[in-house]
């Protein structure tokens, strides 16, 4: 007779991580009560500026800021980068260039310079180089305004970022992909647009999300001309007030509202794209397996001997 020995199983301890968790609890309630509760934070100021007029003004210049830098650094950005993967070693060396030149120079350098740039140039003309035939004449204190010279300087600096992120992301597709594209006889464009950018995004997304967050941030960098965004805006107000701390904190919390709600962006873009590969993964299986029933056996050829 067999007699069934019974096996008791015993879940692994780990008190290392229940003490690891009991101080980073601990510490978080002493971070908590040191901010709730000293009065030297003055959070009465900070909620009556937090949904000021003035503060949201300043917020509605970030978010502008942030957007058209986003659209149009992703534009020239990506025409940077195809030119960095061109075989033109002309296109190539200038993209190069371009974005050593703009990955090299800090924000703030980039923005006084084109502030400056009336004083170094008096009017912009359109026309061919070392001839005298030109088709317009601008002054540029006209064209490069405080709004516009922080969108320029804001594109030429992350527009740089941007490119090797997206030569990044094509360069890790497989190289068999561009040689299966290219023999289904697809234009060039097409090939990138329908084979070759659904593949790089899952390597652009979250490197290009994060210059977006860092470019929402770098926006506190145009005080510097004296435009009225969040961070300019809430200087002028404690330097008239003194209230230093309060509104610093009022800045701080928009700028977390606004990395929070570009990084939920991020993660429902990327489930998304996750869940459009996987219905793509099963519907091709599907085929095959489809097509695989689909096949008639070949029947062996009968040889009859002939009398």
């Amino acid at each position: 007779m067999k007699t069934t020995a019974t096996i008791k199983v015993v879940p692994a301890r780990y008190p290392m991580r229940t003490v690891g968790a009991i101080v980073a609890l601990f510490v978080l309630a002493a971070i908590i009560q040191s901010v709730a509760f000293n009065p030297r934070w003055e959070w009465g100021v900070f909620a009556r500026w937090f949904f000021d007029p003035v503060i949201l003004s300043g917020l509605g210049q970030t978010l502008l800021l942030t957007l058209i830098g986003t659209l149009l650094s992703v534009v020239l950005g990506g025409l940077l980068a195809l030119a960095r993967l061109s075989s033109s070693w002309l296109l190539n060396s200038l993209a190069w260039g371009y974005i050593w030149l703009f990955r090299s120079l800090p924000l703030i350098v980039v923005l006084i310079i084109l502030y400056n740039f009336s004083y170094l140039y008096d009017t912009l003309a359109i026309g061919i180089p070392f001839t005298a035939i030109q088709w317009g004449r601008f002054e540029t204190i006209n064209v490069l305004g405080q709004f516009s010279t922080a969108v320029v300087g804001l594109t030429l600096v992350q527009s740089a970022y941007t490119a090797e992120i997206i030569r990044g992301g094509f360069l890790g597709v497989d190289h068999g992909q561009y040689e299966a594209a290219a023999a289904l006889g697809l234009p060039a464009w097409r090939r990138t647009l329908r084979i070759i950018l659904p593949q790089a995004l899952r390597t652009i997304l979250p490197a290009g999300f994060n210059e977006i967050i860092s470019l929402a941030k770098g926006t506190a960098m145009v005080y510097v001309l004296a435009m009225p965004e969040l961070f300019y805006t809430i200087q002028m107000i404690y330097n008239r007030t003194q209230e230093v701390i309060p509104l610093l904190m009022v800045g701080a919390v928009w700028y977390l509202v606004i990395t929070s709600v570009l990084s939920l962006i991020q993660h429902l873009v990327e489930r998304a794209l996750a869940r459009s590969e996987r219905r793509s993964a099963i519907n091709t299986a599907r085929v095959s397996r489809t097509a695989k029933r689909r096949q008639v056996p070949q029947q062996e050829a009968i040889h009859v001997p002939l009398a």
